[in-house]
């Protein structure tokens, strides 16, 4: 056989495959924080061996999408409302700062490189729509490309690196909130305004009101459920079964009156 398909497909070819299928299941909510991930299930829906899966699933616990507990099994990783919090807190300074820093360490190649990335972005059907605001990894995305452009080697480690990927599910979730998805696409255009006026003090203003924006919409969830924890409905009072309620039901009162 000739062509493309006379080219073996190999191993890791096939591992890198299956990570980014379940990186982007995560980021789209097909696989919920919080849920417990079945190899055997995972494989046959995938049509693959549990080999490369699993190797598949150890990047992915690399990246912390995924955490693995002892006797218990993997499943997708996931942040307290309060502790993704505590994490925009730190990640609105640093990345305020890598922006900052950017404004003046960017060369207007990059420049001109990451406002062609916001036009590609408009053009996305779902932020056009409203409905959600997705950006690929690493050098397609809009904040990866400013912390490396601050060519500082710690905020680099920081914010691209340690939580890099599970922040990616929640930026994306909090865009799909009504509205955010075209206000986030507007800020990143008045970012990319003040790197290339040169203005490290206004860019770095700029991706902190961002980042801050997203961080009320985490406010407003926490808000929410606590408001739904004070006003859930105490349980109802169940009245004890009598053995005339209970017999009809194959014998089930005969059952309870010889415990």
């Amino acid at each position: 056989m000739n062509g493309i398909l006379s080219n073996k497909v190999s191993a890791q070819s096939l591992v890198d495959a299956l990570a980014e299928r379940i990186e982007a299941a995560i980021m789209s909510g097909d696989l919920q924080p919080g849920s417990k991930i079945s190899e055997q299930a995972l494989a046959a829906s995938l049509g693959v061996s549990r080999g490369p899966l699993r190797e598949a699933i150890r990047r992915l616990e690399g990246r912390k999408l995924l955490q693995r507990t002892p006797n218990i099994g993997v499943r997708v990783a996931s942040l307290s409302p309060s502790d993704l919090y505590e994490v925009l807190q730190v990640r609105e300074a640093l990345e305020g700062l890598a922006c900052g820093l950017a404004a003046k360490n960017m060369t207007d190649e990059e420049l001109e490189a990451l406002s062609e990335l916001l036009d590609q972005h408009q053009q996305q059907k779902s932020v056009q729509e409203g409905t959600g605001y997705y950006q690929e990894s690493k050098d397609f995305d809009f904040h990866f490309r400013i912390v490396k452009g601050s060519r500082n080697a710690r905020l680099v480690q920081m914010l691209c690196e340690d939580l890099y990927y599970l922040l990616r599910v929640y930026r994306y979730k909090s865009s799909t909130k009504p509205g955010r998805a075209k206000q986030a696409l507007r800020e990143h255009k008045d970012i990319v305004a003040a790197l290339m006026r040169r203005d490290p003090v206004e860019a770095e203003r700029k991706m902190r009101l961002h980042i801050g924006n997203a961080r009320l919409y985490v406010e407003e969830q926490m808000r929410e459920a606590a408001s739904r924890q004070d006003v859930a409905p105490a349980a109802p009072v169940r009245k004890p079964k009598t053995a005339t309620t209970l017999s009809g039901k194959g014998g089930r009162a005969a059952a309870l009156a010889r415990r």
